[in-house]
């Protein structure tokens, strides 16, 4: 894993916020399981595809012309950092997921770079899941995972996968790519779900 910039402080720890075994940083570190890749805007676009009667896709301009919140939440990575007060701007997968009735109960996000995880369709609705194009006011760095990025925060900032570009709705759940690692299926950071067996 390719660490591109470093932690800076620790802060104690708001039991409340924080989940157990991580610490607080006012850093934003950089990971990455390989080289950021760059894609122009007027070629990006992102899909949702597998089990839907067809599958859609939405242009940088279109993803910009739909409906965007901005929101802030706390991030929480399975390296133990977590960083409060994130305020982040995108819009709701609810927007995408609503003009592509399913059946399927998992996504397999993908991103540029061949980057994979799965998540629960579930975890994905009601509010609780982006697609993110800026971040503390500003359009999102390649690094973090600029154009855009899926956002998860309920679950280990890995399932917030970089460089997103689509869904894969599925029946049946498939591992991504750290799951394949031995990290954990699901990720959640309140039970401390880091590895396989967690």
């Amino acid at each position: 894993m390719a660490v591109t910039r470093g932690f800076v402080g620790r802060r104690a720890a708001d039991s409340s916020r924080v989940p157990p075994g991580q610490y607080v940083t006012r850093d934003f570190p950089v990971l990455s399981a390989g080289p950021t890749p760059s894609t122009p805007l007027d070629a990006w676009s992102f899909t949702i595809q597998g089990a839907v009667e067809s599958p859609v896709s939405w242009s940088w301009a279109e993803v910009q012309a739909l409906p965007h919140e901005t929101f802030t939440v706390d991030i929480h990575c399975v390296t133990k950092w977590t960083k409060l007060d994130m305020t982040w701007s995108g819009v709701s997968l609810d927007t995408f997921l609503d003009a592509t009735p399913t059946q399927a109960s998992y996504a397999l996000a993908f991103s540029d770079g061949g980057y994979t995880t799965n998540v629960p369709l579930a975890d994905l609705r009601g509010g609780r899941a982006w697609i993110v194009d800026e971040y503390d006011g500003r359009p999102l760095a390649p690094e973090h995972g600029g154009p855009a990025r899926l956002l998860v925060p309920h679950l280990y900032f890995w399932k917030s996968a970089k460089w997103i570009r689509g869904l894969e709705l599925r029946q049946a759940d498939q591992p991504g790519f750290w799951e394949m690692f031995g990290y954990h299926n699901y990720g959640d950071p309140w039970k401390e779900q880091r590895y396989y067996g967690d």
